[in-house]
């Protein structure tokens, strides 16, 4: 019996309402995330992505639709059960970096000396050993940024939601990121939703790739990347993956 999916979204819709006008953000979001996928939201800027985040957070309410995260067996709340990455790390300058990893374990009350040992142990995992007393100014951006995803992680969430946490990065160290958090999400067996505008980043992140239309935020396309795993840098050079690109250049219009 196949699983049910983590995530149902069926024609959810979104409205802003500013000064006695109404703003269309997502028109139209259907699709399923199932458990433990790595889905890619990709569209050009200013399509209803960030958006369409904060409602699967809880930080909005939808207009119109169904959604559904969870199930009776595995109930979900939003306040306990979501990480979020960010573009900007979003660190607070005056506390070290495992202070910084910790801020969620004490924003909800969880016993700081478990979260202590698990913050100790997802900075080993982000590749962050030995700078657990630095502060955010001693790390680079790509160094910051693993330490955001450590702090995302910390208590334990069953969803993931990242909002382009690589757009600042230079491409090199975008490239690395993309392989290292990939390493993560096998590692720590999490539900990731990956906001990007970079085409070949949905691509060679995602299980499957959700695709989105200029705003409002309508989905043209979902379907499944099957690459095999672990990626590697050399599968952009498949064939492939240039028709997983391709497809998706001409969703948007690019081609």
């Amino acid at each position: 019996m196949s699983p049910e999916p983590f995530i149902r979204l069926c024609g959810v819709r979104k409205v802003y309402r500013t000064a006695g006008e109404e703003h269309l953000a997502i028109s139209d979001a259907t699709f399923d995330v199932m458990p433990g996928e790595l889905v890619s939201l990709v569209g050009p800027s200013g399509c209803g992505k960030s958006t369409l985040l904060k409602v699967l957070a809880g930080l909005h309410p939808h207009d119109g639709g169904d959604l559904r995260i969870g199930s009776a067996a595995n109930p979900f709340d939003p306040s306990r059960d979501v990480g979020m990455v960010f573009q900007a790390p979003l660190l607070l300058k005056w506390r070290r970096v495992l202070e910084n990893v910790l801020l969620p374990a004490e924003i909800l009350g969880l016993p700081l000396a478990a979260a202590r040992e698990r913050a100790r142990e997802l900075l080993a995992l982000v590749g962050l050993s030995g700078h657990e007393d630095k502060y955010p100014y001693e790390l680079s951006g790509g160094m910051q940024q693993r330490a955001a995803i450590a702090r995302a992680l910390v208590h334990d969430p069953k969803l993931v939601l990242m909002d382009e946490p690589f757009g600042a990065l230079d491409a090199l160290t975008r490239e690395k990121m993309n392989l290292e958090l990939l390493r993560i999400w096998k590692e720590a067996g999490k539900t990731i939703v990956f906001v990007t505008h970079g085409i070949s980043e949905a691509v060679f992140l995602g299980t499957r790739v959700v695709v989105l239309t200029a705003g409002p935020a309508r989905m043209a396309d979902n379907f499944v990347i099957e690459l095999p795993r672990p990626r590697t840098l050399d599968m952009k050079t498949h064939e492939q993956f240039g028709v997983y690109s391709r497809r998706i250049y001409r969703l948007l219009g690019m081609e």
